[in-house]
């Protein structure tokens, strides 16, 4: 099997590196076997010559212009970066993504990889997932995408898609399970110490709100939401004193950050009852009055809408309980 990763403009090295080992690995193992190796892994970039560490230089190297054809291709995920600038610098490979996949090539992203596919056109009308907290930003650039923010892999037409960093693990799992069988694909798990029951990645997300645009109106509400937030019971009480009407000014807000004003207010709410749940020891009746809500029936079930859990099965989940290192 032809299995290409492409050296995108701006590509995460982590993500490189675990997509080769993990598959090296199953080769490793398919050799123990007295098996053939299946997976011949190449890199693929648009300049004449490559440039990695020296851990990875004895992966062969093409260019787009070799007229090769591949069964299955990796995009790596972005490191952070200026999406918009990253994806016109690596639009030169929308055609042979193009051609590849009318080949029969099998594709797959990890993380926010997806932009990639789905700038090209690839992943209109079809389902997709990226990493959590880039979820509403591909929605918002590519809107015919049909976007599964919590799924951790996703497959729609032989393209493959990954949420977030170690999701992509997941979706090496699935491909390897697919070519190589059930099994192999135990043994991968065990070898990298992967839970292969994670069905879910919105637990994983952190509300990081955009405060680069230059809508001096839009940024007074955030930071009335910012120092309010326990206080503020409604978006009509955030933007009471904005002059505006209110439907122009939720479509600017939108525009600005990417979230409706109320939707805003929400992950803020949230994302603050989240870090009491890490950080602390409250009760859970003082941390839902704390984070701004007080009924509790529906502070739950806004909680697990949010993160997929209850906030019992977060607090268990990511509460520090390693020593303190001295």
């Amino acid at each position: 099997m032809q299995l290409s990763i492409i050296l995108t403009n701006k590509y995460r090295l982590l993500s490189l590196a675990a997509i080769v080992d993990v598959f090296e690995t199953a080769n490793r193992f398919l050799q123990e076997d007295g098996k053939p190796e299946l997976f011949n892994i190449t890199f693929v970039g648009t300049t004449a010559t490559k440039v990695l560490p020296d851990s990875l230089s004895h992966i062969a190297y093409a260019t787009i212009e070799r007229e090769q054809v591949y069964d299955l291709i990796f995009v790596p995920a972005f490191g952070p970066v200026d999406m918009a600038k990253t994806l016109e610098e690596n639009s030169c490979l929308f055609p042979w993504l193009h051609a590849q996949y009318q080949r029969g090539a099998m594709l797959a992203s990890n993380c926010t990889g997806a932009f990639l596919l789905a700038a090209s056109g690839l992943l209109n009308d079809r389902r997709a997932t990226t990493h959590v907290d880039a979820a509403d930003k591909l929605a918002t650039y590519f809107p015919k995408v049909k976007l599964e923010q919590d799924a951790v892999v996703t497959h729609d037409a032989n393209i493959y898609t990954s949420g977030g960093a170690t999701s992509g693990f997941h979706l090496m799992l699935a491909l390897i399970q697919k070519c190589c069988g059930r099994e192999m694909a135990v043994r991968i798990a065990k070898t990298f110490s992967i839970d292969m029951d994670r069905e879910n990645q919105a637990h994983f997300s952190h509300f990081a709100p955009v405060e680069t645009h230059d809508d001096a109106l839009v940024m007074r509400v955030q930071h009335k939401i910012k120092s309010q937030f326990p206080e503020i019971r409604s978006i009509e009480e955030a933007i009471a004193d904005i002059p505006a009407s209110r439907r122009n000014f939720v479509r600017r807000f939108k525009q600005a950050t990417g979230l409706t004003p109320i939707r805003y207010l929400q992950k803020t709410k949230i994302e603050a009852a989240k870090k009491l749940l890490e950080n602390t020891e409250k009760g859970l009746f003082e941390i839902m009055l704390a984070a701004g809500y007080n009924d509790m029936k529906n502070f739950r079930q806004l909680f697990k809408e949010n993160t997929g859990m209850t906030p019992k099965a977060y607090r268990d989940k990511f509460a520090m309980r390693f020593e303190p290192i001295i």
